[in-house]
């Protein structure tokens, strides 16, 4: 049905002379060497399945060097949910049939250990999962569409009243939602899923509860054109504080601003209109060039500081999807100076990789530009000056968590622009991969991507290899205008495309209002301190 719908399309546009609006780059192919990269890609991702198979199976995630277990997300198999649609990319189907029937037994309806549920994290991982993996599969895994909704009917319970905005975390034991702020990307990154789910079970309650939730952020007035203050209140409705960002509590209300709209064929031009207004006012206010190398990065801007507006000269790994959802926007909308910009922030995240010991990039990283190189923390050190001078950033994170952001920002460089460039770029963080990041049982992260004789690991591994080994692969392999991505790289199934996303406008600012308020905590649960001396780091999307 999909590919009629949009046969028909093409038809009707060649004959009404309406553009056909496609984002990958037409007739690309991977050349006969990807083949040994991607294949490479597989190993380790079997490779570390196995091992959590034998060491950690039915928990969420697997510690390779104690060969043990972390329940980070409620106990019920994250890893074994986020690796549903990497299994049926890979063609893994003994591996996928497995975790399909291990999932028709989790009761979802009760968190297996104490802590509280994420709205946010449970329904990217666990919506997105099997959401995802139902759509690839034809729609016929029922099961998995019923654990969908099992889970989003108590993730509703975290909407209380007449609040527009979910509260963060919920008691599953008791339905009860945690009182406290919350940040743009936990309240506004639920719409692609919740959509989804009401599209396949055709109750649209569950999108109406997400869609009020992404409209109200959207129709706030912000502290500059279309970017959104990071911290919200969902009692009250308002922003809290000023902050703005590409990153962490922030990013993924951004990316969905764009994809959603592509996801469901939406007309109303409020979502594209509010993201391309986010990137004119990056454009014009954030955008940096370092004072060595030129290269190009965002800042952030506090508008609420006791000491007065402020930029910070800081970026990080979660920061860098921007450029691959600059490029995808710029390209869909036809709008070069924002496809020139992503192709700028692509060089310098991708900088981040190039300048270190491992090839690997960090967690967080500063900058100086010629207007300032305040960071909001201590002056860098002289060992830090030294780094900048020769790179033109320094780390002010040292670690990897197995993050994907950079990588799926040239994944979307490759399939936009065909430039083989990003595949060597892809080729060489593998070969960093394979080199510093096997762990005991499993790939692990590292704590300082700039030491090639890192102390032991005692991280967490984790999935997050589907875009990697798309990158390698076929292009036609989840065309990227057949399928959107959601925010933890779950490929939902596209609606047949519009002629035009958005009104060619810019929204009109209404006046920024916030209260005074402690900020949402942004990844929460990037540091877990077990009761003995081993510290895990959990990836956060």
């Amino acid at each position: 049905m999909y590919w009629y719908m949009v046969a028909l399309f093409c038809f009707l546009s060649s004959i009404l002379n309406v553009p056909v609006l496609a984002v990958q780059k037409m007739g690309l192919t991977v050349p006969d060497s990807a083949a040994a990269s991607r294949n490479a890609v597989k190993d380790i991702f079997v490779k570390s399945y196995d091992a959590y198979k034998q060491y950690a199976w039915g928990h969420d995630d697997l510690t390779p060097e104690s060969k043990s277990f972390y329940d980070g997300r409620n106990g019920w198999g994250s890893s074994i949910v986020d690796a549903l649609g990497t299994m049926h990319i890979m063609g893994l189907d003994d591996l996928l049939d497995e975790a399909i029937e291990y999932i028709g037994e989790v009761d979802f309806s009760e968190s297996k250990t104490s802590s509280h549920v994420s709205v946010f994290e449970t329904t990217i991982r666990y919506l997105g999962g099997l959401l995802s993996v139902y759509e690839l599969r034809g729609n016929k895994d029922n099961s998995l569409l019923q654990k969908a909704q099992e889970i989003a009917d108590k993730l509703a319970f975290a909407w209380v009243g007449d609040n527009d905005l979910p509260f963060g975390w919920i008691d599953f034991s008791n339905n009860r939602p945690d009182i406290a702020t919350s940040n743009i990307a936990e309240a506004g990154t639920l719409i692609m899923e919740w959509a989804t789910l009401s599209k396949l079970s055709g109750n649209y309650t569950y999108q109406e509860l997400a869609e009020k939730a992404f409209r109200h952020i959207a129709t706030l007035g912000s502290p500059l054109p279309g970017l959104a203050a990071q911290s919200i209140n969902p009692s009250t409705g308002n922003f809290v504080g000023g902050y703005v960002a590409w990153g962490g509590g922030s990013d993924s209300y951004f990316e969905y601003l764009l994809k959603y709209p592509v996801l469901v064929s939406l007309d109303d031009p409020l979502y594209i209109d509010t993201w391309r207004t986010a990137v004119d006012s990056s454009i014009k206010y954030l955008l940096r060039r370092s004072t060595v190398g030129e290269y190009v990065y965002t800042s952030e801007f506090d508008a609420a500081s006791p000491e007065g507006k402020q930029y910070r000269y800081i970026s990080s790994h979660l920061t860098c999807f921007h450029a691959g959802n600059w490029l995808y926007g710029g390209t869909l909308l036809g709008n070069e100076t924002i496809v020139d910009a992503a192709l700028g922030l692509m060089e310098g995240c991708w900088n981040s990789y190039a300048g270190t010991a491992t090839g690997i990039g960090p967690e967080s990283f500063a900058y100086m530009a010629s207007d300032g190189n305040y960071t909001g923390a201590t002056k860098p050190s002289e060992d830090q000056l030294t780094f900048y001078e020769e790179h033109g950033y320094y780390i002010t994170s040292s670690y990897y968590i197995l993050r994907p952001e950079v990588l799926e920002s040239n994944f979307y460089a490759w399939r936009i622009t065909g430039d083989t460039k990003y595949l060597d770029r892809a080729t060489s963080a593998l070969d960093s991969f394979k080199e510093f990041l096997p762990g005991a049982v499993a790939f692990d992260g590292i704590y300082d991507v700039n030491n090639v004789t890192p102390p032991p690991k005692s991280m967490i591994w984790r999935v997050s290899g589907s875009l990697r080994y798309l990158t390698f692969d076929d292009p036609e392999n989840i065309n990227i205008d057949e399928y959107i991505f959601n925010t933890e790289a779950h490929p939902l199934k596209a609606s047949p495309p519009l002629a035009q996303y958005g009104s060619d406008a810019l929204v009109h600012n209404k006046p920024f209002k916030s209260e005074s308020g402690p900020p949402a905590a942004v990844s929460p649960t990037s540091y877990h301190h077990s009761n003995s001396q081993e510290e895990r780091l959990v990836v956060q999307g």
